[in-house]
C-alpha cells in the first residue's frame, strides 16, 4: 500500500465516528459528538493542508479533499453557532466520506499545480471564496435534502430512525434559507474576483466558458428561489428540489471541469 492511499484512508476513517456518533441510542450534541466532529475536521483538513501545501493542486483529487476539509469546518461552526444544525451530522458525515472515497479513487489522476508564488492576490481570493461558497451550498443542499426526507415521513406517517435523528422541517428550512443567503453573497463576490482574474491574466472581464455559465446560473436560480422564498414563502419539496438543482450546476461548474481534465481525458 503506498503512502498515498495510506493518508487517504486515514482521513476517510477519521470521519467515521462522526457518521456513527449519531446512531446512538441518545444522540445529543455532547463530549462524544464534539469529539467525533473535531477528529473529522482535523483529520480531512490535515491531508488537504499536506496536498497543496507546496502548490495549489488543481487536480480532482485534491479538489475533493480540500472541498471535504472546508466543508467539515464550515460544518463545525455552523454546528457550534445555529441551533439543532449539528442533527444534520448523520446526512454530513457519509457524504464526506463518500467524497473522500472518490478523492482515493482518482488519487492516481495526474492534476497539475499552481505554484503558490506566481499566483496573484486576485487568484487566491477568488479560489478561497470559491471553496468556501462551495462548501456552504453543500451544506445548504444538506439541509434540503433533510428538509425533504423529513417532509415526506411526515406526509406517509412513517417515521424512520434517520428522520428522528435530522432537525425539524422548520429548522431544515432555515438552515437552507440563512446558508443560501450566504452563499448567495459569497458567490457574487465570487464572481467578480474572478472576473478580476481574468482581466488581470487576459485583458477581459468575462470569458463565457462552461464554469463562468454554469456560476452564473447558480447565481441566478438561488437568488430567484431567496426572492421567492421572501415573497411567497416558497418551500418544502419543491424548494428543496431547486436547492438541489443549484448545487448540481455548482458542482459542474466547481467539479466538472477536473473530472473532464483529469479523469476523461487522462
Amino acid at each position: 500500500m503506498s503512502q498515498t492511499v495510506a493518508y487517504n484512508l486515514i482521513a476517510i476513517f477519521s470521519l467515521l465516528p462522526a457518521a456513527l456518533v449519531m446512531h446512538r441510542k441518545d444522540a445529543t450534541a455532547d463530549h462524544a459528538h464534539w469529539s467525533a466532529i473535531i477528529l473529522g475536521v482535523m483529520g480531512t483538513g490535515i491531508w488537504a493542508l499536506a496536498l497543496t501545501s507546496s502548490q495549489w493542486q488543481a487536480g480532482l483529487s485534491a479538489a475533493l479533499w480540500v472541498t471535504v476539509a472546508v466543508t467539515m469546518a464550515l460544518f463545525a461552526m455552523l454546528s457550534w453557532s445555529v441551533k439543532e444544525s449539528w442533527r444534520l451530522t448523520p446526512l454530513i458525515a457519509p457524504y464526506m466520506m463518500a467524497i473522500g472515497a472518490f478523492g482515493l479513487i482518482w488519487a492516481h489522476a495526474a492534476g497539475h499545480g499552481l505554484q503558490t508564488g506566481v499566483l496573484d492576490g486576485w487568484v487566491v481570493l477568488h479560489i478561497a471564496v470559491s471553496v468556501v461558497t462551495y462548501g456552504l451550498v453543500t451544506i445548504a443542499a444538506v439541509a434540503a435534502l433533510a428538509a425533504f426526507l423529513q417532509e415526506r415521513a411526515l406526509k406517509s406517517k412513517r417515521p424512520t430512525k434517520l428522520t428522528h435523528k435530522l432537525p425539524s422541517v422548520a429548522d431544515c428550512e432555515f438552515l437552507t434559507v440563512r446558508l443560501l443567503g450566504w452563499g448567495e453573497a459569497i458567490l457574487g463576490l465570487g464572481l467578480v474576483t474572478g472576473m478580476a482574474a481574468e482581466y488581470q491574466s487576459m485583458g477581459q472581464f468575462l470569458v463565457f466558458d462552461h464554469k463562468t455559465v454554469l456560476s452564473v446560473s447558480t447565481f441566478v436560480i438561488i437568488g430567484a428561489l431567496l426572492y421567492a422564498h421572501h415573497k411567497t414563502g416558497m418551500r418544502g419539496r419543491k424548494a428543496a428540489r431547486i436547492v438541489l438543482l443549484a448545487y448540481l450546476l455548482l458542482t459542474l461548474g466547481y467539479l466538472g471541469v477536473k473530472v473532464v481534465t483529469d479523469v476523461l481525458m487522462a
